[in-house]
């Protein structure tokens, strides 16, 4: 194949992605897929025999969100030993556009010195906060299914209060929750307080959080250990957003029978079509803005 023989190749991913080939299918571009195997996937969608008859039928590359999980192997539905990033970014080649999510350090060096245009969808503000409605949803869903009393009237705590924090909170104050905030950054704590919600120091969360029926961290390093989970509630429902490995203490939680869990990936589990959706609309502008591309 040849580089204009489809509009996009999309490489791996989850159901965002099969969303996204059928949402750009139905505006009439021409779409081949590796690494997908959905049976929601449009029937007149390609699927490629090799990542190279992929990436080298295309001058545009769509890759997961994030693209790794691992920094090696890019997350996909089937397991072929070609999807990986150092193949992926051996068969990239000058002219071609990339986009994705979380790129690498090694992707972006690669293109940088290759000539090969790359757009980190995880580095524009607009899908960040795009981002954090469906990763707030997802999480209220993981409670409930989660818990067996009503989130409506609970006692909610929120570790941290950046982009996905925020909204989470007012969602869950949407349902009558009561939320406090524990922060370590007294702006954090200046923030939720005019946003009317309640407000604990991390450094005196010790003495609060045995009074939450819910805890909410959205903060990437290691904040509820041992020390503090001892003092919990013992029917809290502990719901981890952070990035991988989490901020929980996962064996000191299992060891002391807390429930606990890891969520990663909730828009993709949750709002695929609507992650699509957007991400798609997204791209297309970009594309218009970035030098009036045309198609095949």
């Amino acid at each position: 194949m040849n580089p204009t023989s489809y509009d996009f190749a999309i490489i791996g991913g989850d159901k965002r992605q099969i969303f996204m080939a059928n949402d750009l299918i139905a505006r009439n571009y021409s779409v081949i897929v590796y690494g997908l195997m959905d049976q929601l996937l449009d029937l007149t969608c390609t699927t490629a025999d090799s990542l190279a008859d992929a990436i080298d039928s295309s001058q545009i590359i769509i890759t997961p969100i994030p693209v790794s999980k691992d920094g090696n192997n890019i997350i996909a539905q089937t397991t072929q030993s070609d999807l990986t990033i150092p193949q992926l970014c051996n068969l990239l080649s000058s002219g071609q556009k990339l986009y994705g999510g979380c790129l690498t350090k090694e992707m972006k060096k690669h293109c940088d010195n290759s000539g090969i245009y790359y757009h980190d969808f995880m580095e524009q503000e607009e899908v960040i906060l795009f981002n954090t409605i469906a990763t707030a949803e997802g999480t209220i869903a993981e409670a409930i299914l989660a818990s067996t009393t009503n989130l409506h009237g609970s006692s909610c705590l929120i570790l941290g209060f950046g982009r996905c924090a925020r909204t989470l909170a007012d969602k869950l104050r949407g349902l009558c929750g009561h939320i406090d905030i524990a922060a370590r950054s007294p702006l954090a704590l200046a923030a939720a307080n005019a946003a009317s919600f309640g407000t604990v120091p991390l450094l005196t969360l010790g003495e609060k959080i045995d009074q939450y029926d819910y805890i909410f961290n959205t903060i990437p390093s290691l904040i509820v250990t041992r020390e503090l989970l001892v003092k919990t509630n013992p029917n809290v429902v502990i719901i981890d957003i952070s990035s991988a490995p989490g901020g929980i203490d996962y064996e000191a939680a299992k060891e002391l029978s807390r429930n606990a869990k890891l969520c990663l990936g909730l828009p993709g589990k949750y709002a695929p079509k609507s992650s699509a959706t957007y991400l798609i609309n997204y791209l297309l502008t970009n594309l218009e803005r970035s030098d009036s591309y045309v198609f095949a």
